[in-house]
């Protein structure tokens, strides 16, 4: 990555809360993304990756600090604004929300239609262009699901919607894809598969990818960055091959589900640069 590269992502002590009123999930976190980076998050259940995907997909508002995508605060911006912005990014949440009566060409094109007029989108939907049927077919048999095109959606199993969620992705012009434990649902064999898949795709078109993951292993060994979140604060944010054995056992030890009013060890190393390489 040039040190020039654009800023995609830029958060400064974001708190976000999931309704007004209720306590913060996220609490203060600072994170930058660059143009094209690939990066993985890590943490507990509750630590506040699904959280923080929300909030930078534009579901979620901040209750404080500063969130900027593409150079702009969304949440300063009018309606109209906001939306064209929020289109740039795409969230693929780990149960994708898939009508059951729909064809899997038409959910997978769902994707597209922020970039399209009204009048397109409805068209798109009632009967797809034989170009855009085309591009879904190719975008599912990437993802190992030939001959699913005009499938509906409820006769597919749960790995298979998921991949179709993930589908829409690769079929997107999003800038930022934002992905919620996309490997949940699908077998180690699909799971190596999907993941080369996004991360080549999104190293090849210039795309900037941040994905949660239960997975470490996969994280160290698919990303070059990974941020790691503890009780809704970044612990460490570096290289995922800093990431040894001390200190994942302090990120998911025991003291991680008990409440303590002791300040959280900063897992981070003394120094760590934004990794210079985006894709391996």
């Amino acid at each position: 990555m040039s040190l020039s590269a654009p800023v995609v992502v830029d958060l400064g002590g974001l708190q976000v809360a999931p309704m007004p009123g209720a306590a913060p999930v996220l609490k203060g976190i600072d994170l930058r993304l660059a143009a094209g980076e690939q990066v993985a998050v890590i943490g507990a259940s509750g630590a506040g990756k699904t959280t923080l995907l929300l909030a930078l997909a534009g579901m979620l508002r901040p209750s404080a600090g500063r969130l900027a995508l593409f150079g702009q605060e969304p949440w300063t911006l009018g309606t109209a604004a906001r939306q064209r912005l929020r289109a740039r990014a795409l969230l693929a949440p780990q149960v994708p929300p898939l009508p059951p009566r729909q064809r899997v060409v038409t959910a997978v094109l769902a994707a597209r239609l922020p970039q399209m007029s009204l009048w397109t989108s409805l068209r798109t939907l009632w009967t797809p262009r034989v170009a855009d049927a085309e591009r879904v077919q190719q975008a599912l048999a990437a993802l190992d699901l030939p001959g699913k095109l005009w499938l509906r959606v409820d006769r597919l199993s749960g790995g298979e919607r998921q991949r179709v969620g993930l589908a829409r992705l690769l079929v997107a012009d999003a800038d930022l894809w934002l992905v919620d434990e996309p490997l949940s649902a699908l077998d180690p064999a699909r799971a190596e598969l999907v993941m080369r898949r996004l991360t080549e795709t999104a190293c090849a078109e210039g795309r900037t990818l941040l994905c949660s993951l239960h997975q470490v292993e996969v994280a160290r060994r698919c990303f070059p960055r990974t941020v790691a979140l503890r009780e809704g604060r970044v612990v460490y944010d570096g290289p995922s091959d800093g990431l040894d054995d001390a200190r994942l056992q302090a990120l998911y030890g025991g003291a991680v589900f008990a409440p303590s009013a002791e300040p959280l060890a900063d897992l981070r190393p003394a120094e760590a640069p934004l990794p210079q390489a985006m894709c391996r």
